[in-house]
């Protein structure tokens, strides 16, 4: 019987989520445009892609499909963004919202009008205009407003700097990346 008070094993938190994008530096500008992002390091390379039956096991890939790139990307204090550009048989474009698997990821703002604009200036698509956090996530400054990146994938903008309804009825406090840095 496992010890309830045994914390071995669980997770710190969300290190990175991972995106795979048609064009890779394409996406890469995007981010840097819309969000302020930082390219960290580029893992896999054109020169250097990883394919083979190793590769397609270890990531659940359909046969024949190679990675190309892969790029890690710094978005503010929260968790990163893996992207990865891969190649293969019968790919498809991104998932709807309603289908299973990873729907959207959150980008926290703290002026969601001024994101907004950067989105749509760096090619996103909004799917509304902002919009007033609703129920529990509702109160003074909270909006929220979906969008599409260009490679089809739903990006959520939100800003929630009034907690308190949300707070007051969670065991833990929600995260909230910390404000970005003068610089």
């Amino acid at each position: 019987m496992e010890d309830s008070n045994d914390r071995s094993g669980l997770p710190r938190g969300i290190d990175h989520v991972g995106v795979t994008v048609s064009d890779i530096d394409a996406a890469i500008r995007f981010l840097e445009r819309a969000f302020g992002a930082v390219p960290l390091y580029r893992n896999v390379t054109p020169d250097h892609p990883q394919k083979g039956p190793e590769t397609e096991k270890t990531l659940g890939l359909a046969e024949g499909t190679v990675v190309r790139e892969m790029c890690m990307v710094a978005l503010g204090t929260g968790p990163c963004i893996e992207l990865f550009e891969m190649h293969g048989p019968d790919q498809r474009p991104a998932v709807r919202p309603c289908d299973f698997g990873v729907q959207h990821f959150a980008v926290y703002v703290d002026d969601i009008e001024a994101g907004c604009r950067r989105f749509t200036a760096a090619g996103g698509t909004l799917l509304t205009q902002p919009q007033k956090q609703p129920s529990l996530e509702e109160g003074p400054g909270n909006f929220f407003c979906y969008g599409q990146a260009p490679w089809g994938m739903i990006i959520e903008l939100l800003a929630t700097p009034s907690r308190e309804h949300f707070d007051a009825v969670s065991p833990e406090k929600r995260y909230q990346p910390p404000p970005r840095q003068a610089g």
